[in-house]
């Protein structure tokens, strides 16, 4: 890493004939810095008392005269910087200075004669000369030329430049990378094998540039150009490679519109050239500054192209031109403070060194090649390209046999190869190919035989057998609770017969019987429970969640529910907890619509009053009158209105937040109870379903088949009996029908088979109860049932 200054020099331009030379002198003493110092002296116009400055000195590292040649400025200035190019280090050279100075021909040289060529073709000429010297390196060179004329950038050296207009190249854009690193777009890099081919280069973006005459210059240069030399190096045999790149930049020069009276097209290109100079200046500030935290590269294009060799990655050096024509004195004071700025700015380059791409591919693939012969020792077996063909059958028989193995935890072992988990997977998406298109072809002829089902299986038996014994613990449990049903209505009714005997149907008992002759009706708790699951859904399944059933109860076991709800002690203060939560609902909702109109109230009252206060100022404005310093009667009516509301709505809400507190606890209260309502009725059906099947044990024999059909006749005709009263019109309604899981068994097999069907019984055999409707209910389920026993074949 080398650390330096940016390298500061100064050239004075030769004056003309014509013009007023002004007053300088240059002190070259070897024990010192050169200075340069420009004297002004005090004109008398300005009068006796005069305090400007007559003396200016500034320190360059060394400063040419007017009678310097080419040779000379090359061998100073741009020969060190293309050595430490040439070593693999970045470097620039710009030459700065108002127009007219001297800078097109300092970098770019004269066209007359041979010996102005500037510093481009002459480090051209020098770095091909070094790399024919040098034969222990391999070289390549790319050239490339920016311009950047009003701020936007263009390619030189593109074809196209004379065929079409400026409008239609592609303008070079800027790219930054996520390590700060600049790239250009559309910017094309052109190799050069020789000095002539970077010559033919350097010309043909010459001829392109964009170039006018002005007042100050028969031919300025209306635009800024950079011009760089891309090289790299490499030893034969060695992994690492070199690059380094060097700008030769050409700025356009600054001007004072003032002075030169331009307009048009040369004013536009004036501000422009004035914007970016002064947009460096500004970075060249910004760097001078030790404790500057930003620096504004991205202002203009030009400083971020040139981001690396102001401050950055590169060994820089600067070129002052100057005019000291009596005219451009001020200019040229300028020039030099600002080269005195540059000179504060240090640059760290750093040797480019990188590893070859294609050596480190190669390297990389050494590499692999080495972990796979470790990996084939590891494993014992060596890896190929392609899996062989005994490998592919043996992968497809363990394919075969995951698929056939019915454990649901066997696994697939194939090994760590990923081309046979690979191979494993795309068989497998071949066998779920075929099986969707054997599918479909054979379609059709499975809608034929579709009412051809093959017989159930031994678990298909198994779960209707469960089935069928769940729903007979469910009828006997219902019959029990059937008995007591009747025998509290037989009560009610002695009751009620001997207050009123001409109620004899009981029609006021706390269980209504009912009416055979009039409408259905549901019992108390019913409509109740309906109620509240509609006006509260998110709490009834907030309770469902919280006792934990996952599954609807059957009909049988809801009916048993609603009657246990009815008679448990807690079943009151249940529905006083809904009559005290419904009225508060209602209170909330009414306070609610309340306070939405109090709200809209209050709003209407602000803009009344607002709209007044406009009024009141429009008025003063149009009739030129103070305004009131204090406010109307209809303004003070509408203040103690909006005040009256605010207190309204303020009581309003602390009322309606009572509510809600209070609407919570009832709701916690009322779902504490049905959880408590539910697990006990859980608690009481489990004892019960225990109970009965501990007595109907001996209906089922060792074979695991449930009895003959004719052993359970006994139960039906007690069931019977019991429902035998038309009266009992409660009892009829909560006898469980058939599950839809019965119905669907019946319609979905028509056909039983013959050897194990149970002969069935004829309906004329079985107990009626002489209710019509209670009768087909009885005839429905037992006909059910018989199908259930013919489908599984019990004996």
């Amino acid at each position: 890493m080398v650390k330096q200054t940016i390298q500061i020099f100064a050239r004075v331009k030769p004056t003309v004939r014509k013009q007023q030379q002004g007053i300088y002198s240059i002190d070259e003493d070897e024990k010192l810095t050169p200075s340069l110092e420009i004297i002004l002296p005090r004109d008398l116009a300005d009068g006796f008392v005069n305090n400007k400055r007559e003396s200016y000195r500034f320190k360059f590292q060394r400063i040419f005269d007017q009678d310097a040649k080419q040779e000379t400025i090359f061998e100073n200035i741009a020969k060190p910087v293309a050595e430490s190019v040439l070593a693999g280090y970045n470097g620039t050279i710009f030459a700065y200075g108002q127009t007219g100075s001297g800078k097109t021909f300092t970098i770019t040289g004269g066209a007359e004669r041979y010996s102005d060529r500037g510093i481009i073709p002459r480090t051209l000429s020098y770095i091909f000369e070094q790399l024919q010297k040098d034969s222990s390196k391999m070289y390549t060179t790319h050239i490339s030329y920016l311009e950047i004329y009003n701020e936007c950038g263009y390619d030189l050296l593109d074809p196209r430049h004379e065929a079409s207009s400026l409008e239609d190249l592609p303008k070079v854009t800027v790219l930054e990378d996520p390590d700060q690193n600049i790239h250009l777009k559309n910017l094309s890099l052109h190799q050069a094998t020789t000095e002539e081919e970077a010559l033919n280069l350097l010309f043909l973006g010459d001829t392109n540039r964009m170039i006018a005459e002005t007042p100050m210059n028969q031919a300025s240069t209306r635009s800024h150009c950079i011009f760089t030399i891309h090289l790299s190096s490499k030893e034969p045999g060695s992994a690492t490679v070199r690059h380094a790149k060097l700008h030769l930049v050409d700025l356009a020069g600054s001007e004072r519109v003032a002075k030169t009276g331009v307009g048009g097209q040369l004013l536009t290109e004036a501000k422009y050239i004035n914007l970016s100079l002064h947009y460096l200046e500004q970075v060249i500030i910004a760097l001078s500054e030790k404790h500057r935290a930003h620096v504004p590269y991205r202002n203009s294009m030009m400083t971020s192209v040139l981001r690396d060799s102001l401050g950055g990655n590169c060994m820089t050096t600067m070129v002052a031109t100057l005019s000291l024509e009596k005219r451009n004195i001020d200019e040229s004071i300028s020039t030099c403070r600002f080269a005195q700025r540059v000179a504060l700015i240090k640059n760290e380059a750093v040797l480019n060194e990188e590893i070859d791409p294609k050596l480190m591919i190669i390297r990389l693939q050494k590499e692999i090649q080495e972990l796979k012969d470790e990996l084939a020792i590891v494993t014992g077996e060596q890896r190929t390209e392609a899996l062989t063909e005994a490998e592919l059958l043996q992968l497809e028989k363990l394919i075969t046999s995951f698929l056939e193995d019915q454990d649901p935890e066997s696994k697939l072992e194939v090994g760590t190869d990923m081309r046979k988990i690979h191979h494993c997977f795309h068989y497998l998406k071949k066998l779920l190919n075929d099986e969707k298109t054997h599918r479909q072809s054979t379609a059709p002829s499975a809608n034929k035989d579709q009412n051809c089902q093959e017989p159930l299986k031994e678990e298909e038996y198994k779960k209707l057998r469960d089935i069928l014994q769940q729903r007979d613990n469910e009828i006997n449990i219902l019959v029990n609770m059937l008995k007591k049903e009747k025998k509290k209505a037989q009560d009610a009714l002695h009751l009620s017969s001997m207050d009123r005997g001409e109620l004899r149907h009981g029609q006021s008992s706390p269980l209504p019987p009912g009416n055979p002759d009039g409408p259905k009706t549901l019992p108390l708790s019913a409509p109740t429970q309906a109620q509240d699951s509609s006006t509260s859904p998110y709490r009834s399944s907030l309770l469902h969640r919280k006792t934990g059933m996952r599954e609807e109860m059957s009909l049988g076991r809801q009916e048993a529910f609603e009657i246990f709800k009815r008679d448990h002690a807690d079943s009151v203060t249940i529905e006083d907890n809904k009559q005290i939560l419904k009225q508060r609902f209602s209170e909330a909702k009414a306070l609610g619509e309340s306070i939405n109109e109090a709200r809209s109230k209050i709003g209407r009252l602000k803009e009344e009053i607002t709209q007044r206060h406009v009024q009141q100022v429009a008025l003063g404005i149009s009739e030129n009158t103070p305004l009131p310093s204090m406010p109307d009667q209809l303004e003070e009516k509408l203040r103690s209105q909006l005040e009256e509301e605010k207190r309204r709505y303020k009581t309003m809400f602390a009322r309606l937040k009572a509510l809600k507190v209070e609407i919570e606890h009832l709701q916690l209260l009322m779902d504490k109870a049905k959880v408590k309502l539910q697990k006990e009725f859980e608690a009481w059906w489990a004892k019960e379903a225990t109970s009965l099947q501990q007595v109907s044990s001996p209906a089922v024999t060792p074979s695991n088949h449930v009895k003959p059909f004719p052993q359970m006749s006994e139960a039906q005709h007690e069931r019977s009996q019991l429902l035998s009263n038309k009266s009992d019109v409660y009892a009829r309604r909560i006898l469980p029908s058939p599950g839809p899981l019965l119905h669907s068994l019946e319609q979905s097999s028509p056909g039983a088979p013959t050897e194990d069907s149970i002969p069935e019984r004829p309906v004329s055999s079985v107990p009626l109860t002489g209710d019509s409707q209670t009768d087909s209910d009885i005839l429905a389920f037992i006909k059910a049932r018989q199908n259930i026993l013919q489908r599984t074949g019990f004996q």
